[in-house]
């Protein structure tokens, strides 16, 4: 059980470039079929995260790869929706200014000398859950009001998630820096 939630993530990490391979192919039903991948792709990042908690096998590549993983999926994804005309360009750009700076911060915090890591949060894991909904949606009922609002949920989901990683920031390892 060791390495299982590590090949989990690096399967997920494959996955990120046959969705678009996929989703733009000439292949009849080709949107069902990237959608089966991202799918999979949601249901491997469950695992993972579910096998590491309950066996106790975190790793350090794991929490580095893991949540890369999610955002290069998501970013992906969104991408390939926007390049459709699925979803308007600020959802795209919203999504990929946030994941950039959560990326930069991550990065930046983790070669640190304290080697800090900003745990994902409910807000997070909700605002995760909640965009799959809305990507499904989105290619099986496009330009649908449930679909709309979904993606619209998601990305307020996703700024409030942004949000409490802030809080968190400074609540516990700005106060931390500060008093060594």
């Amino acid at each position: 059980m060791k390495y299982v939630p590590n090949i989990l993530t690096i399967i997920r990490m494959f996955l990120v470039p046959l969705f678009p391979v996929v989703f733009f192919s000439s292949v009849e039903n080709a949107h069902i079929y990237a959608l089966i991948i991202f799918l999979v792709a949601s249901l491997t990042d469950f695992l993972d995260g579910y096998i590491a908690r309950k066996y106790n096998v975190v790793s350090v590549v794991g929490i580095v790869l893991d949540p890369l993983a999610d955002k290069l999926m998501l970013v992906t994804t969104l991408g390939c929706l926007y390049y459709s005309k699925y979803v308007p360009i600020w959802v795209l750009l919203i999504i990929l200014i946030k994941e950039t700076c959560l990326i930069i911060s991550g990065i930046i915090l983790y070669f640190r000398k304290e080697k800090t890591v900003i745990p994902s949060n409910k807000f997070g894991k909700l605002a995760t859950v909640t965009f799959a909904a809305a990507i499904f949606l989105i290619i099986v009922l496009p330009d649908h009001f449930i679909s709309i609002t979904v993606m619209f949920i998601a990305i307020i989901l996703e700024l409030i998630a942004l949000s409490s990683y802030v809080s968190y920031y400074f609540r516990n390892v700005r106060a931390k820096t500060a008093t060594n």
